[in-house]
């Protein structure tokens, strides 16, 4: 199986309408999901303490977003965990630390990016409800993804572990930062590059040979990095709402920005978390997101060393332009503790729930 066991919770229902209405029926799914998601970014904002103009706009950013992306928002399953991992945010921000990291630990099962968010979620929760709960909800997200995960290893271990390698054992894929940077490289006549279509567990174009290869393993390290940046950062501030919503946002921006293989619908799991941001965040997040779309219609070139690589490279260079972006407010928003806290002209002070 290529996708985690946690997927299956959305690939099987859309079975019941048969195999003729198949695809329609994960489509509005998929839909469903993303105005569920919808309304739990309008609560979040409001939470936040969002002016109204704010809201709106934040809103707007995530209702436009698939179209901005593209049919490839409705067609792959992303939009599942997306809703997980924002309702995730917004239980651990009214109080439910336990229910919040359970739902974490199923958004785990389904896409493995989510845990990421698990280092500032439990420190977060440990320095505002104590050592006791933060292992208690520690707890529930093993035991939320251990409840998905165990019986296909019991049933399949062999298959389920291939679910997993095929994701963390891909290549170099062109539409990485260091892929397009490679294509770019070839297009300059810099740099021969080798393209191979793979066809196993994850379909993907990957390039090969010595120098990809250690550039993947350059990306990982850069990747790895990226994220503990954010939970170094988190730790050394406060512990509020607004400095949680920056922090997941800058991890999984980090996730994304340094991984090996990025394909367009990974925007997706960004989205909803830089719409609880600000403007300059918005913005970036946009542009990534209709790039993504502009040579989404032009595979065939990209995966040929074509022109359009250049765009891709342009969205992989605006995305680690948001991450710095995201990781340079976490930063502002760490003052020391005989200081007050940061607030928009437009916020007011939040309490969180004990």
């Amino acid at each position: 199986m290529e996708y985690p066991p946690g997927a299956l919770a959305v690939f099987l229902p859309p079975a019941a309408f048969g195999s003729s209405h198949y695809n329609a029926a994960f489509k509005t799914l998929m839909a469903l999901c993303g105005v569920a998601t919808l309304v739990v970014i309008a609560l979040l904002l409001v939470r936040l303490g969002a002016s109204e103009s704010r809201i709106w706009s934040g809103t707007l950013l995530f209702a436009l977003s698939p179209l901005a992306l593209g049919p490839i928002s409705l067609n792959t399953y992303d939009a599942w965990p997306a809703l997980l991992t924002i309702a995730a945010l917004g239980l651990l921000l009214a109080g439910g630390a336990v229910a919040a990291l359970a739902l974490a630990g199923v958004a785990f099962a389904a896409k493995v990016y989510p845990i990421v968010l698990l280092p500032p979620a439990l420190a977060f929760v440990w320095r505002t409800g104590g050592r006791e709960k933060a292992l208690r909800a520690l707890g529930a997200f093993t035991g939320a993804a251990a409840l998905l995960i165990v019986p296909f290893l019991a049933l399949s271990p062999h298959g389920l572990a291939e679910s997993f390698r095929a994701q963390a054992g891909r290549s170099l894929q062109v539409e990485s930062l260091a892929g397009s940077a490679l294509a770019v490289s070839d297009r300059l006549g810099l740099y021969t590059a080798t393209v191979v279509h793979r066809t196993g567990h994850a379909i993907s174009y990957d390039l090969v040979g010595s120098l990809p290869d250690a550039l993947a393993v350059l990306s990982s390290v850069a990747q790895g990095l990226a994220v503990l940046a954010v939970a170094w950062l988190y730790l050394r501030g406060r512990d509020d709402p607004r400095r949680l919503t920056v922090a997941f946002a800058a991890a999984i921006g980090g996730f994304l920005a340094f991984t090996r293989f990025f394909s367009p619908q990974y925007l997706v799991w960004l989205v909803p978390f830089v719409a609880l941001l600000g403007p300059a965040a918005w913005a970036l997040a946009a542009v990534a997101l209709v790039l993504a779309q502009l040579w989404f219609f032009h595979y065939r070139d990209v995966f040929g060393l074509g022109g359009y690589v250049w765009l891709v490279l342009l969205r992989d260079l605006v995305v680690v332009a948001l991450y710095a972006l995201v990781l340079a407010g976490l930063r502002r928003r760490a003052p020391v503790k005989d200081q007050d806290p940061v607030l928009l002209e437009d916020e007011s002070p939040l309490r969180v729930p004990s």
